[in-house]
């Protein structure tokens, strides 16, 4: 699986660090969400898989902190607007 640029990507994490991959993404919405969008793509293998086991994993590296809200979906979100 590949972090892919994308229509409306903004900003890119990990940018000039050799040590990770860059992640293209559309930050978007007020600040106070700090939301930030980014798209994957799967490669053939990984979608055969998927389509065997229905599953897709999520890891996040947290280092210690409150581990803060994810979304998985197949389309692109809109911008989350809590009220």
């Amino acid at each position: 699986m590949e972090p892919i640029k994308f229509d409306g990507a903004n900003a890119v994490f990990g940018a000039n660090q050799p040590e990770y991959t860059p992640l293209p993404a559309e930050c978007v919405g007020n600040p106070e969400t700090g939301q930030i969008n980014t798209c994957w793509e799967l490669s053939p293998e990984e979608i055969k898989r998927v389509q065997e086991t229905g599953k897709i994993w999520l890891s996040v590296l947290t280092f210690g902190q409150p581990l803060q809200p994810v979304l998985l979906t197949a389309d692109k979100p809109g911008i989350y607007n809590p009220e």
